[in-house]
């Protein structure tokens, strides 16, 4: 089997553009796709993706796709770079398109409002025979296009998957590693980014390094609750898409989930931050989705019910810390 892949890129955001030129660059034959074909006429005019990569040169073999069957058809990988609450329409649309041998390598973070699906369950959901691989962890788009040191994981149900993308992905500054916990990649993967919320939110009400530590550290906690209840492996969540994306997504200003919280905690109104960072912030609907859950499943996750509650104005942030502050005696190691 040739090296050499065909690959298909569904998203011209940020993260979908940086992941095309790492492709591109390692000699592979890559064609994106924009549902904005104003978008794909300035990166094929300018060589540069103004509105997510601003100064980032495309190189001239990366092809721009106009229509989905162009992307996706009679390739040997798609790779959805989507938001997570328009992945099932995506994909549904791409499915018409995709050959039974093409691998689909997702990496959107979220879970799917109303049906509190993970995005492995939409696509089996719409196409039960697709051959799924995920791929996550600490990798800001803006790092990965400037070519530095990066490493992620890609897991799915069938190890040579996996092992397939992990080939076609991994370069000397892309470092990638293999996993069987899909679940674990997952839903580590979409929920630091409400921590990152709440790091934020800490951030801008001026509260300092120790409450941020204290809230990733509590907030992992909640991950592998959560995360343990619906099947995923503890030890993930000491891995690149737990504990190594937690830090970077609540620690670095690249992270638009954690400058919308500084927002927040700034005072303005949730609606209004989103707004400012312009682009999607999937910590907010993974609280709501988070939030249910832990509803659901009964599993406690106080931090993600208090940034729950002052996303939707049924706290103040001030408030939510002095009650996480407040709750009663615990011993630590009651992590599980």
């Amino acid at each position: 089997m040739s090296n050499i892949k065909k690959i298909g890129v569904i998203g011209a955001g940020s993260f979908g553009t940086a992941l095309a030129l790492i492709l591109v660059n390692k000699g592979h034959q890559v064609r994106i796709w924009s549902r904005d074909s104003h978008q794909l006429d300035l990166m094929k005019e300018t060589r540069e993706n103004p509105k997510f990569l601003p100064g980032v040169v495309l190189p001239e073999a990366l092809e721009m796709a106009y229509t989905l069957e162009d992307a996706v058809k009679g390739m040997d990988m798609v790779l959805f770079g989507v938001p997570a609450q328009a992945f099932r329409s995506v994909f549904a649309a791409a499915s018409e398109f995709l050959e039974p041998q093409t691998i689909v390598v997702n990496v959107a973070k979220g879970i799917e409002m109303g049906t509190l699906l993970r995005l492995s369950q939409v696509a089996k959901e719409v196409k039960p025979d697709v051959r799924y691989v995920t791929l996550s962890g600490p990798s800001h788009a803006e790092e990965v296009a400037g070519n530095l040191p990066t490493t992620v994981a890609v897991a799915a149900e069938e190890e040579e998957l996996a092992l397939e993308v992990q080939d076609a992905f991994m370069t000397e500054r892309f470092r990638v590693y293999s996993n069987h916990d899909v679940v674990g990649v997952e839903l580590g993967g979409s929920l630091k980014n409400i921590i990152a919320l709440g790091a934020g939110i800490s951030d801008g009400l001026g509260f300092g390094d120790n409450a941020k530590a204290a809230l990733m550290t509590r907030g992992i906690t909640e991950m592998c609750r959560l995360g343990t209840s619906m099947g995923a492996e503890l030890n993930t969540f000491s891995g690149l898409t737990g504990i190594g994306d937690l830090i970077v997504t609540c620690t670095s200003m690249h992270s638009r989930n954690r400058r919308c919280g500084i927002l927040i905690g700034q005072g303005i109104a949730p609606e209004d931050a989103k707004k400012q960072i312009g682009m999607v912030v999937e910590g907010i609907t993974t609280a709501e989705a988070a939030y249910a859950l832990a509803k659901q499943t009964g599993i406690e996750m106080p931090i993600t019910e208090c940034i729950y509650k002052v996303i939707h104005g049924e706290m103040d942030a001030r408030d939510a810390v002095s009650l996480l502050m407040e709750r009663d005696k615990k011993n630590e190691m009651h992590i599980i």
